[in-house]
């Protein structure tokens, strides 16, 4: 496989991460059902720059930005491995830069997160570090 399939195939995998999180992300959820937690996430109110905010709408808030973020992932992933087939050198320092935030979420997944976003990112992280080492 060649820097730019392995590119394409990383751009397919943050795709399928974007639609998991943001599917995830559709509704007030807790993975134990309705707790105090998830209670006073909801009641607490707080004004902060202006507007009023709960906890819950901050989680969500922040949940909704990273689905944001994983999508302009896939679209940068898919432009980049255009790019790596007609220009390797400068598609290398951006798959350098990918593969090791890659990389810290894993890390970040693992310690403070569950198995399946750790996962996914190993998996992207291994696309991207072959794909860095193909373009060289």
């Amino acid at each position: 496989m060649n820097a730019s399939a392995l590119l394409r195939t990383a751009s397919g995998l943050s795709l399928l991460f974007a639609a998991g999180h943001a599917l995830g992300g559709r509704k007030d959820w807790s993975p134990m059902g309705e707790t105090d937690v998830l209670k006073t996430m909801r009641a607490i109110r707080f004004d902060t720059m202006g507007v009023s905010r709960t906890y819950l709408e901050f989680y969500r808030g922040f949940g909704h930005s990273l689905s944001i973020f994983l999508v302009l992932q896939t679209v940068v992933l898919w432009q980049l491995a255009a790019i790596a087939r007609t220009d390797p050198a400068q598609a290398r320092p951006m798959v350098a830069s990918f593969a090791v935030a890659s990389i810290a979420s894993v890390v970040v997944s693992w310690l403070f997160l569950f198995p399946v976003p750790a996962i996914f990112s190993a998996v992207l992280a291994t696309c991207l570090a072959a794909a860095f080492v193909l373009l060289s």
